[in-house]
């Protein structure tokens, strides 16, 4: 006797259909916790100047959180660099940004505006200072830099700070010692490769594609500011987040060092204010960790990125949603 499917009839298919939207939503619950809206509006990301390391980490990682968080949209604003950002952030001009820990130790010190309300999201990768000079310079040290043209960036920028404070621990004053010139990264090569300047200072991950670019295209070397550490260090409270670095020999494959360089470096630091949303920063620094093999596939710097030191921020607090975040993926 052949078996007869059964028929099923209009009450059947629609008590199927409850069934399948009561599993669908159980499925959204588990993915999205009951009683946490989805997140939605717009958030302002402070970066650098376009050449900068900072700006192309910013794009990255909004290309990352279009995917993590589709309902927010990120808007990114260039700047001079970790001074400016930090006065953004700080006054509400903007929601997320990176600076130096230093440039973030001597806004606080300072008292400027809103200082007392910077949290820090994540540690992230440590910026090395970097001396770029022709290859056939007799610059071998910054105290070689007395009556130079010399590139300290521009006022806003963390390197504009830590220039300076080198050229004090080499007993040059950047007043009368040497021209000093305000510019950044995006000028920079292009000002020394016409001869209008002798050297630049910069401060960036390795390796800066301006930097590479025009080892590619000009003959240039990395001066070593290692004999600086020392003096540097004893300087003051900021100075206490410097270390000391070496550069590979390879980090600029063109340039002509014929060995590593020694230098110092200083931590990068992702930075909103107590008063961002606590989900958002908790989504937001999950997508940081999240997305760093991703960027760091064209910020090598961001490979750097580590879980298990994102979360020392000092001389920052952690931001509550940032401390939600790691706390959930602590083993």
């Amino acid at each position: 006797m052949a078996l007869v499917p059964p028929r099923f009839g209009r009450r059947t298919a629609l008590w199927g259909l409850v069934a399948v939207f009561a599993v669908l939503g159980l499925l959204v619950w588990w993915l999205r916790p009951f009683g946490e809206p989805e997140l939605k509006g717009e958030l302002t990301f402070s970066t650098g100047v376009r050449t900068g390391v900072y700006y192309r980490y910013g794009q990255l990682l909004e290309q990352a959180l279009a995917q993590d968080v589709p309902g927010v949209r990120v808007r990114l604003e260039t700047s001079q660099g970790s001074q400016e950002n930090l006065a953004r952030v700080a006054t509400g001009q903007a929601d997320f940004t990176v600076a130096t820990a230093d440039a973030v130790s001597k806004y606080r010190a300072d008292g400027k505006p809103g200082a007392d309300g910077l949290r820090g999201v994540a540690r992230l990768y440590d910026d090395y200072v970097q001396l770029v000079v022709p290859a056939g310079s007799p610059v071998q040290s910054a105290r070689d830099l007395r009556g130079k043209r010399v590139a300290i960036g521009q006022p806003g920028s963390g390197v504009r700070l830590v220039s300076e404070r080198l050229l004090a621990a080499a007993k040059l004053d950047p007043a009368r010692d040497i021209t000093p010139v305000s510019i950044g990264i995006d000028t920079m090569p292009t000002e020394l490769e016409a001869g209008r300047i002798d050297a630049f200072f910069w401060s960036g991950g390795l390796p800066t594609n301006a930097v590479r670019e025009l080892s590619e295209r000009y003959d240039i070397r990395l001066v070593q500011l290692g004999d600086l550490v020392e003096t540097l260090q004893g300087s003051g409270s900021p100075a206490r987040y410097y270390r000391a670095a070496v550069m590979p020999q390879d980090a600029y494959k063109r340039a002509r060092n014929t060995s590593a360089v020694a230098t110092l470096a200083v931590p990068n630091l992702l930075v909103t204010t107590e008063e961002t949303d606590p989900g958002l920063t908790e989504q937001f620094t999950r997508t940081v960790i999240n997305s760093r093999d991703r960027i760091g596939a064209e910020v090598h710097a961001a490979q750097l990125v580590d879980l298990r030191t994102a979360i020392y921020t000092d001389p920052l607090d952690l931001h509550e949603g940032a401390g939600r975040y790691y706390r959930s993926v602590k083993p």
